[in-house]
């Protein structure tokens, strides 16, 4: 585990919920909104969102309402899941492809010979 990583694994929950709380009130004065008009756009209440500003806890529902008003969705593409193959399944695949071109099965059909 990188440093960088250590210090996810370290630091309490409510590290992450003030993060995530500082995130949203930047969002929020960046695009020049008070809580009440973010709040009424997201159909919460105002002590809701200065809750999840606060780090003081929310729920996930409420927080993609309130990234949705922000326009700030994009947060979430981080837990988006590609699907990988596995190695042996991989093999597998290279295996079954074709190596070579398959001999020739079309049917000769001699032509009699022609008469003068």
């Amino acid at each position: 585990m990188s440093e960088d990583q250590a210090i996810y694994y370290t630091n309490p929950d409510g590290h992450f919920l003030a993060m995530i709380g500082l995130f949203v009130k930047s969002q929020r004065m960046r695009k020049n909104m008070t809580q009440a008009r973010l709040s009424k756009l997201a159909n919460i209440s105002r002590s809701t969102l200065s809750l999840l500003e606060n780090g003081e806890g929310s729920n996930l529902q409420t927080l993609i309402q309130v990234l949705r008003m922000l326009d700030a969705l994009h947060v979430f593409k981080a837990f988006k899941v590609e699907e990988q193959i596995s190695p042996i399944a991989y093999a597998k695949l290279i295996k079954k492809q074709r190596q070579r071109a398959s001999k020739d099965n079309t049917l000769i059909i001699e032509e009699p010979p022609l008469e003068w």
